[in-house]
């Protein structure tokens, strides 16, 4: 009896290492694909075209970055839309709107409505949540996407953590850590959102999808495509670029 509880008592040990040991590897992998797609700081010109069954409109837009903690998004086209700008500044999103010269800082209320009329929500695009810090990771197994392995990864959200999703799935390439698809889902399981990283290319030296596409589970002949025309990374940029005053004049 003493060695069965002794044995029970060792295997329990171990799966509980084993599940932690699977924490760790399925965080760092998505540390090191989140790494290499913002770098240090980053900046980057892209196009979105928004897919309707029945009409189609494109978005131009700059971006830049440093690390997750701050970000600027700044739409240049087309001229109704231009001069539109957002900014991360650690917790805080604001929004600037120069057709009625108003700055308005966001709620967590607004990070699921549509971004610009996309099929993209607030929170992709200034990822007020942090897929790191706010969710728990396990591997859940591997696949292929298209010619490339893949580890399957689930998010599941912390208890304390206020994020807009129930759960997300990550498909990561296991030789270059590409973001090839993410799946996410709401509070009832039920799948919202599917993400995938298309036309693979060197990218500010770095190789990376190229495109984004975002295809809502609900709504057939949505879709919404986000296309990278520049990235470069390690750009110089002082703390005081991401200011609210900044975000009004930057072109």
């Amino acid at each position: 009896m003493k060695n069965l509880m002794k044995f029970t008592s060792l295997l329990a040990v171990f799966v509980l290492s084993m599940n932690f040991a699977n924490a760790q590897d399925a965080a760092e992998i998505i540390r090191r694909a989140e790494d290499k797609l913002r770098g240090a700081s980053s900046y980057s010109e892209m196009k979105m075209t928004v897919v309707r069954p029945d009409w189609s409109r494109e978005v131009t837009l700059k971006s830049w970055s440093v690390g997750t903690e701050k970000s600027l998004i700044l739409i240049t086209g087309p001229a109704r839309d231009k001069g539109v700008a957002f900014l991360k500044r650690d917790q805080e999103i604001w929004n600037w709107q120069p057709t009625i010269d108003r700055s308005i800082k966001m709620p967590p209320s607004m990070m699921m409505q549509s971004w610009m009329g996309s099929d993209f929500t607030n929170d992709d695009l200034v990822r007020e949540s942090s897929i790191l810090k706010d969710y728990n990771h396990r591997i859940l197994g591997e696949e292929m996407i298209g010619d490339r392995k893949c580890w399957k990864i689930e998010l599941q959200p912390k208890p304390e953590a206020a994020v807009v999703w129930g759960k997300i799935q990550m498909w990561i390439d296991k030789t270059d850590y590409l973001q090839l698809k993410t799946t996410f889902y709401d509070e009832d399981d039920y799948l919202v959102n599917t993400m995938q990283g298309k036309a693979i290319k060197q990218l500010g030296g770095k190789l990376l999808p190229s495109i984004m596409e975002v295809i809502p589970a609900e709504e057939e002949g949505h879709k919404t495509i986000l296309e990278y025309i520049t990235l470069d990374f390690n750009v110089n940029l002082k703390d005081d670029f991401f200011s609210v005053q900044n975000m009004k004049r930057v072109r």
